[in-house]
Protein backbone atom coordinates (compact mmCIF):
# COMPACT_ATOMS: atom_id res chain seq x y z
CA UNK A 1 0.00 0.00 0.00
CA UNK A 2 2.54 2.50 0.48
CA UNK A 3 4.37 2.01 -2.51
CA UNK A 4 0.87 2.89 -4.23
CA UNK A 5 0.90 5.82 -2.37
CA UNK A 6 3.88 7.01 -3.00
CA UNK A 7 2.92 6.76 -6.45
CA UNK A 8 0.12 8.62 -6.54
CA UNK A 9 2.13 11.22 -4.32
CA UNK A 10 4.84 11.39 -7.54
CA UNK A 11 1.65 11.84 -9.65
CA UNK A 12 0.12 14.21 -7.82
CA UNK A 13 3.58 16.29 -7.65
CA UNK A 14 4.14 15.80 -11.72
CA UNK A 15 0.78 16.82 -12.40
CA UNK A 16 1.51 19.93 -10.30
CA UNK A 17 4.82 20.89 -11.35
CA UNK A 18 3.09 20.64 -14.90
CA UNK A 19 0.25 22.92 -14.50
CA UNK A 20 2.59 25.41 -12.87
CA UNK A 21 4.65 25.46 -16.80
CA UNK A 22 1.20 25.62 -18.22
CA UNK A 23 0.18 28.71 -16.00
CA UNK A 24 3.49 30.40 -16.47
CA UNK A 25 3.90 29.88 -20.34
CA UNK A 26 2.79 32.37 -23.34
CA UNK A 27 2.96 29.98 -26.12
CA UNK A 28 3.31 25.88 -26.32
CA UNK A 29 4.47 23.65 -28.92
CA UNK A 30 2.91 19.83 -28.70
CA UNK A 31 5.24 17.48 -31.12
CA UNK A 32 5.70 13.56 -31.64
CA UNK A 33 9.48 12.99 -30.96
CA UNK A 34 9.68 9.15 -32.26
CA UNK A 35 12.46 8.32 -34.41
CA UNK A 36 14.57 10.72 -32.56
CA UNK A 37 17.57 9.41 -31.05
CA UNK A 38 18.36 10.12 -27.40
CA UNK A 39 21.51 12.11 -28.94
CA UNK A 40 18.86 14.33 -31.22
CA UNK A 41 16.83 14.50 -28.58
CA UNK A 42 19.45 16.27 -26.31
CA UNK A 43 20.48 18.59 -29.16
CA UNK A 44 17.19 19.37 -29.59
CA UNK A 45 16.72 20.50 -25.69
CA UNK A 46 20.27 22.08 -25.79
CA UNK A 47 19.13 25.00 -29.11
CA UNK A 48 15.56 25.31 -26.81
CA UNK A 49 17.61 26.10 -23.97
CA UNK A 50 19.87 28.51 -25.94
CA UNK A 51 16.46 30.03 -26.66
CA UNK A 52 15.37 30.08 -23.15
CA UNK A 53 12.66 27.77 -24.23
CA UNK A 54 11.71 24.54 -22.32
CA UNK A 55 10.71 20.83 -23.43
CA UNK A 56 9.21 18.44 -21.20
CA UNK A 57 8.50 14.72 -22.53
CA UNK A 58 5.23 14.04 -20.67
CA UNK A 59 2.89 11.24 -20.03
CA UNK A 60 -0.75 12.38 -21.66
CA UNK A 61 -2.95 10.91 -19.15
CA UNK A 62 -0.99 13.68 -16.65
CA UNK A 63 -0.54 16.46 -19.17
CA UNK A 64 -4.47 15.92 -19.88
CA UNK A 65 -4.98 16.76 -15.96
CA UNK A 66 -2.34 19.34 -15.85
CA UNK A 67 -3.65 21.39 -18.53
CA UNK A 68 -7.10 21.91 -17.21
CA UNK A 69 -8.35 25.21 -15.64
CA UNK A 70 -5.68 27.06 -18.04
CA UNK A 71 -5.68 29.02 -21.69
CA UNK A 72 -3.45 25.48 -23.16
CA UNK A 73 -6.84 22.95 -21.96
CA UNK A 74 -7.56 23.67 -25.93
CA UNK A 75 -4.56 21.38 -26.52
CA UNK A 76 -5.91 18.26 -24.70
CA UNK A 77 -7.36 16.77 -27.84
CA UNK A 78 -3.45 16.39 -29.63
CA UNK A 79 -2.31 14.72 -26.15
CA UNK A 80 -1.88 11.06 -27.85
CA UNK A 81 1.22 9.22 -28.61
CA UNK A 82 4.54 10.08 -27.41
CA UNK A 83 4.05 13.74 -26.77
CA UNK A 84 7.05 16.74 -26.06
CA UNK A 85 5.76 19.93 -25.03
CA UNK A 86 7.97 22.88 -25.50
CA UNK A 87 6.75 25.81 -23.13
CA UNK A 88 7.72 29.47 -23.97
CA UNK A 89 7.53 31.83 -20.66
CA UNK A 90 8.73 35.25 -22.41
CA UNK A 91 8.44 35.15 -26.41
CA UNK A 92 5.56 33.85 -28.06
CA UNK A 93 6.89 32.76 -31.23
CA UNK A 94 10.24 31.49 -30.40
CA UNK A 95 9.22 27.98 -29.90
CA UNK A 96 7.68 27.98 -33.74
CA UNK A 97 11.17 29.42 -35.00
CA UNK A 98 13.21 27.01 -33.35
CA UNK A 99 11.32 23.60 -33.80
CA UNK A 100 10.42 24.90 -37.33
CA UNK A 101 14.49 25.00 -38.20
CA UNK A 102 15.56 21.72 -35.99
CA UNK A 103 12.48 19.93 -38.26
CA UNK A 104 13.96 21.56 -41.49
CA UNK A 105 17.52 19.59 -40.44
CA UNK A 106 15.43 16.78 -38.77
CA UNK A 107 12.23 15.68 -40.38
CA UNK A 108 11.91 13.38 -37.74
CA UNK A 109 10.34 15.61 -35.18
CA UNK A 110 6.71 15.65 -35.94
CA UNK A 111 5.06 19.38 -34.65
CA UNK A 112 1.25 18.52 -33.96
CA UNK A 113 -0.09 21.84 -32.72
CA UNK A 114 0.36 24.30 -30.35
CA UNK A 115 -1.12 27.21 -28.74
CA UNK A 116 0.02 31.05 -29.77
CA UNK A 117 -2.22 34.02 -28.00
CA UNK A 118 -4.63 32.06 -27.01
CA UNK A 119 -5.47 30.56 -30.48
CA UNK A 120 -4.76 26.71 -31.12
CA UNK A 121 -2.34 26.51 -34.41
CA UNK A 122 -2.28 23.18 -36.40
CA UNK A 123 1.46 22.05 -37.46
CA UNK A 124 1.63 23.97 -40.82
CA UNK A 125 0.72 26.93 -39.74
CA UNK A 126 3.53 26.61 -37.27
CA UNK A 127 5.73 26.80 -39.43
CA UNK A 128 4.06 29.94 -41.30
CA UNK A 129 4.63 31.77 -37.75
CA UNK A 130 7.95 31.10 -37.63
CA UNK A 131 8.55 32.71 -40.73
CA UNK A 132 7.27 35.58 -39.72
CA UNK A 133 9.69 38.79 -38.58
CA UNK A 134 10.28 39.11 -35.19
CA UNK A 135 7.87 41.80 -33.03
CA UNK A 136 10.62 44.32 -33.57
CA UNK A 137 10.87 44.42 -37.05
CA UNK A 138 7.00 44.35 -37.43
CA UNK A 139 6.82 47.46 -35.07
CA UNK A 140 10.20 48.97 -37.18
CA UNK A 141 7.83 48.22 -40.76
CA UNK A 142 5.38 49.39 -39.07
CA UNK A 143 6.43 52.92 -37.98
CA UNK A 144 8.55 53.37 -41.13
CA UNK A 145 5.37 52.61 -43.61
CA UNK A 146 3.91 55.79 -40.92
CA UNK A 147 6.92 57.75 -41.57
CA UNK A 148 6.77 58.20 -45.13
CA UNK A 149 3.22 60.20 -45.43
CA UNK A 150 3.94 61.97 -42.64
CA UNK A 151 7.31 63.37 -43.74
CA UNK A 152 5.77 63.71 -47.60
CA UNK A 153 3.33 66.05 -45.75
CA UNK A 154 6.11 67.69 -43.93
CA UNK A 155 7.90 68.40 -47.20
CA UNK A 156 4.69 69.66 -48.94
CA UNK A 157 4.08 72.11 -45.99
CA UNK A 158 7.62 73.37 -45.71
CA UNK A 159 7.64 73.86 -49.79
CA UNK A 160 4.12 76.15 -49.16
CA UNK A 161 5.71 78.29 -46.17
CA UNK A 162 9.11 78.58 -48.67
CA UNK A 163 7.20 79.76 -51.31
CA UNK A 164 5.19 82.16 -49.32
CA UNK A 165 8.14 83.89 -47.24
CA UNK A 166 9.70 83.89 -50.91
CA UNK A 167 6.50 85.93 -51.66
CA UNK A 168 6.14 87.83 -48.73
CA UNK A 169 10.30 88.82 -49.25
CA UNK A 170 9.74 89.81 -52.86
CA UNK A 171 6.32 91.93 -51.61
CA UNK A 172 8.49 93.50 -48.82
CA UNK A 173 11.72 94.54 -51.41
CA UNK A 174 9.39 96.04 -54.09
CA UNK A 175 7.95 98.35 -51.00
CA UNK A 176 11.58 99.18 -50.22
CA UNK A 177 12.27 100.38 -53.74
CA UNK A 178 9.21 102.54 -54.02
Amino acid sequence: MEAGTRVKSVKVTSVSELHDKFARAVSAVLADFRGLSVQELTDLRQQLREASLELAVVKNTLARLAVQKTAFEKLSSYLKGPTSITFSYSDTVAPAKVLSAYVKKQPKLGMRAGLFEGEVVHAEQIAEIADLPSRNVLLAQTLAAMQGPLAGLVGTLQGVLITFIGTLQAYHDKKAEG
